[in-house]
């Protein structure tokens, strides 16, 4: 590969083809790669993955009440909207970049074109990183938050200890990896039908509990009085954490731009819609789960206490036990699908560095297989990375906070060679995105 095919960023006039596949297949091969992923995506299995990576459902209850409610009570249900309206200029970045620039890897491959060799190696490898640990803490929350206790409700004694928790872990870690290695159709597939029912259980159970189970008045968001007399805004910062831990990965569009048709175009347009879905999915469940709470003070005091410990506990309280298992079971599909998706878009990451020699013996597992049309090694690899922080396990929570921080370093780094480049006169053609919506 010319040595200034890494540095230089290509033109995004799109050549005539006779086919949008060799349209997009050309257009790939002005970055210096040849088209060897399956291109089958279309903008609404982009948006599925991006969706289920960010997956409301999963983030809501995983830190609902060990960090929102316990930290800031109801009045933390502000820190979503202004997270989301955060991440929705943030994706606007995102989104005009990745149609810039459709290749595998997102942040790596942005701050390459827009930046230098060393500057992408390091964002890279925090993403990368980052990545790894996410795949990690929300695989770790499938045993100990949904499934023992569903098991458990439903008679089948496990008992929730760490090395139950690591093993069921592990089993759907395997999973997970072997899904990825037969290919994005199948990960598209159960992708596309996760979302639909992430969705729907979402909006069904805050209907009835807005309809049938409201024990607090919708202003009960803004009592304030949990903050404490001393530093709000510090304690409201903290709580924020919650929502900081549910709206990110919207980027995965942009990583799977390879096989994406269209990629240009369709990919920002799934950037940007899975922010706002998001977003909205998530506002009326917060609030139907929030207005639901029987005692709101008793909740965020056992919230603090660790005797609630997810939106689980609070419908228990207020509806029939088979419905609050057919929750879980939402639940646990949407937690499994959003690992699905997290695993999809850190391989394509580290398949992108792999295939620059960004990574260690890179040329052991940067090959596409020719039969599955994909980086079955890179699949093993980080497989195997996600696994090894359970020899030091101690929970899903540490994990979680170490996956949020370096998700949002990386966000950082790449904003920052956005930026620059931005100041040097970049862009210097419209983006396509923008053409086609004749912004």
């Amino acid at each position: 590969m010319p040595d200034d095919v890494l540095t230089r960023p290509p033109s995004s006039v799109r050549p005539e083809a006779s086919s949008q596949d060799a349209a997009d297949a050309h257009d790939l091969g002005l970055f210096g790669y040849k088209q060897e992923l399956r291109r089958v995506l279309g903008v609404y299995s982009s948006f599925a993955v991006a969706f289920s990576y960010i997956s409301p459902s999963t983030g809501i209850f995983t830190l609902f009440a060990p960090i929102g409610l316990a930290i800031a009570g109801p009045f933390f249900f502000w820190s979503w909207p202004l997270v989301a309206l955060g991440q929705f200029i943030i994706a606007l970045n995102f989104a005009e970049v990745s149609s810039h620039f459709p290749v595998a890897g997102s942040v790596y491959q942005w701050t390459k074109y827009l930046s230098n060799r060393a500057y992408s190696w390091m964002t890279g490898w925090v993403y990368l990183f980052a990545g790894i640990l996410t795949v990690t803490g929300v695989v770790a929350t499938v045993p100990g938050l949904v499934l023992i206790p569903l098991l458990n409700n439903l008679g089948i004694g496990i008992e929730n200890i760490p090395r139950n928790q690591i093993i069921i872990a592990l089993l759907v870690l395997a999973s997970t990896t072997l899904l990825n290695i037969f290919g994005v159709r199948l990960v598209a597939l159960i992708n596309n039908t996760g979302v639909v029912f992430e969705i729907l259980g979402m909006v069904v159970f805050a209907l009835i509990l807005l309809i049938f189970y409201h024990h607090q008045p919708a202003t009960v968001v803004f009592d304030s009085s949990y903050l404490g007399n001393n530093n709000q805004v510090g304690v409201f910062l903290a709580a924020m954490f919650m929502s900081l831990f549910v709206i990110y990965g919207f980027d995965t569009a942009s990583t799977l731009a390879e096989e994406t048709k269209n990629p240009r175009v369709e990919a920002p347009k799934a950037v940007l819609a899975s922010v706002v879905g998001a977003f909205i999915i998530g506002t009326v469940f917060l609030l139907a789960l929030i207005i639901a709470i029987p005692d709101m003070k008793k909740f965020v005091a056992d919230a603090g206490a660790a005797k609630v410990t997810s939106p689980a506990d609070v419908l228990t309280a207020v509806l029939p036990g088979w419905m609050a298992n057919v929750y879980l079971l939402v639940v646990l599909a949407a937690i499994y699908v959003c690992c699905l998706a997290i695993q999809t878009s850190t391989i394509r990451l580290a398949f992108g560095m792999a295939r620059d020699g960004k990574l260690p013996l890179a040329r052991l597992y940067n090959r596409v297989s020719p039969r599955l049309h994909t980086p079955v090694w890179t699949c093993v690899v980080v497989g195997a990375l996600s696994a090894v922080p359970y020899l030091y396990y101690s929970g899903a929570g540490l994990v979680a906070i170490a996956a949020t921080g370096m998700i949002y370093f990386s966000y950082l780094l790449g904003n920052i060679a956005i930026l620059i480049a931005r100041t040097k006169g970049w862009p210097t053609e419209r983006a396509p995105l923008s053409s086609a919506v004749g912004a």
